[in-house]
């Protein structure tokens, strides 16, 4: 089973930044929540790096990058990441693909597409599938809830389509490539801030919900859950290494806080 907060505290040397998913860990019920917003603010003022990390469109990567207090945010479950330069309110975007991928991998995409929705009767586009670049995403838990039969049949439809799968509350993804969370924030951290994170990633806390989480769940040492990831231990492999007592944005408020404490 994880550890408990306090002994995250205990375990944590000096941090370098933070990594975090959106969906459920810094929301509740699809919105941002206060003490979660300024737990990023805080961290942000402490001198730490801030980078969120979301299965969600890259549109919305964009206006989390222009007007959240972080550094950058990264789409997609890996497949994109956008800065804001300084003093600018322009953002430019990095994807993991070519062009001439991102165009060969959507002959992938919309072939599964049309398959999950002629085969599944329920299954849904996700609502933002037209501020996505890279991946596909069906609707499985945002404006209705999908059993495990409906998403398991999605999921196995999308891997015999040639494409890699998984899922958060919220969405199923296709995804067309080899990027994942993990993998994308490495690359930011070296294209950034200069960081190999192999030899520093000890350094970067990591904090989310869900299986799209997992790639970041097994390669950051300081690996952490919101409460409501209990829903998933029995699935993930491995599970975060640590998990807080409060779900949600209120959770990763209270982690952040209880590093920066340890700080003070």
């Amino acid at each position: 089973m994880p550890d408990d907060l306090p002994a995250l505290v205990r375990a944590a040397p000096a941090l370098r930044g933070i990594f975090c998913d959106v969906d459920d860990t810094l929301t509740k019920d699809g919105v941002l929540v206060p003490e979660a917003y300024a737990a990023l603010a805080a961290a942000r003022a402490a001198g730490l790096h801030v980078v969120p990390v979301t299965g969600r469109a890259a549109g919305w990567a964009a206006v989390f990058a222009s007007t959240w207090p972080v550094d950058a945010a990264i789409a997609e479950n890996g497949a994109v990441y956008f800065r804001r330069a300084a003093g600018s309110r322009v953002v430019t975007a990095r994807f993991w693909q070519s062009d001439a991928e991102r165009a060969a991998a959507q002959i992938t995409l919309d072939r599964i597409r049309d398959d999950v929705l002629r085969h599944v009767p329920r299954a849904r586009l996700a609502d933002d599938q037209w501020l996505r670049r890279c991946d596909l995403a069906f609707d499985i838990g945002e404006t209705q809830r999908l059993s495990n039969d409906e998403i398991d049949d999605i999921l196995a439809r999308i891997r015999k389509g040639g494409a890699s799968a998984t899922r958060s509350t919220i969405h199923a993804h296709a995804m067309s490539g080899d990027w994942d969370k993990a993998r994308m924030c490495a690359r930011l951290a070296r294209e950034l801030f200069g960081e190999d994170l192999d030899t520093t990633r000890s350094a970067w806390l990591f904090v989310g919900d869900s299986p799209n989480d997992q790639s970041c769940f097994a390669y950051f040492p300081l690996s952490v859950g919101v409460a409501n990831v209990r829903r998933w231990l029995d699935v993930l492999s491995p599970p975060p290494r640590y998990v807080a007592s409060k779900e949600g944005g209120e959770g990763f408020a209270e982690i952040v806080l209880a590093l920066l404490g340890r700080a003070a």
